[in-house]
């Protein structure tokens, strides 16, 4: 599965005007892309519930994985391409068939974590069941496990936060400023040979070449401060609506 790129789609975007553009574009690399989505709606029904009900942070976290499969069965059922993957191997015949396999995250990662808790070894990219652990990591970890090249993260970033990712876009400071989860930088750090990229408004319209035809994309995540944070805007599909994603100030 070398050859597939990861998407990453931020939770904010279920109840967008911009879904349908994003999911659009998506399709476009159907047979070689993933589809990772957020918990979104669902995950903040969790979020509010725990200091009401006063559960652990580890059933905390089982409910969130749960929210993004919730989320993932809503995101597949809005495209003919799209289907749900729980497997490694759900994963590979989705792409063989041509589809768009959106994963179902919560029997990977409990597995995972079984073997990891059961053996001497340790899983390369973390999965701690912590709220510091979000879909971001999550894809990081899909995405080093499943060998893929690059992984796009698809973020309704702030304006104010925009023009701090334009000066260094790096791991850590995406962290500090809330982009992406806690653990994402020792995550990326982990996966060697992914290359991530940070997608904003503005690249809704190149996404669907960039999938189908391999072309760069989006903001390059660089691990450590001192490198240029280098934008790509791949060229815009003749098919394309025109649709631009809308600021929005919700991560």
């Amino acid at each position: 599965m070398s050859a597939i790129t990861l998407v990453k789609l931020g939770g904010s975007f279920a109840f967008s005007k911009a879904l349908a553009a994003w999911l659009d574009a998506i399709e476009a690399g159907a047979g070689k892309t993933v589809l990772v989505v957020g918990g979104g709606p669902f995950a903040d029904a969790v979020r509010s519930a725990q200091p009401r009900m006063g559960f652990d942070d580890v059933a905390a976290d089982s409910m969130a994985l749960l929210a993004m499969e919730q989320y993932a069965t809503a995101v597949a059922a809005l495209r003919k391409n799209f289907e749900v993957a729980a497997s490694q191997a759900s994963i590979g015949r989705a792409l063989e068939c041509g589809m768009i396999p959106v994963w179902a995250p919560s029997r990977m990662v409990q597995k995972a974590r079984r073997l990891a808790f059961s053996s001497s070894r340790r899983e390369r990219v973390e999965i701690p069941a912590s709220w510091n652990v979000t879909s971001d990591t999550l894809a990081v970890w899909l995405a080093h496990k499943l060998r893929a090249r690059r992984l796009l993260l698809l973020k309704q970033v702030a304006a104010k936060d925009q023009r701090s990712v334009g000066r260094a876009a790096t791991a850590e400071r995406l962290a500090l400023i809330g982009v992406v989860d806690k653990a994402f930088p020792r995550s990326l750090a982990a996966a060697s040979g992914l290359e991530a990229f940070l997608l904003g408004r503005g690249d809704v319209e190149g996404l669907a070449a960039a999938l189908r035809k391999n072309l760069p994309i989006g903001s390059r995540i660089e691990l450590v401060a001192g490198t240029h944070s280098i934008h790509h805007a791949a060229e815009v599909d003749e098919d394309s609506r025109g649709r631009i994603l809308p600021g929005d100030e919700h991560l």
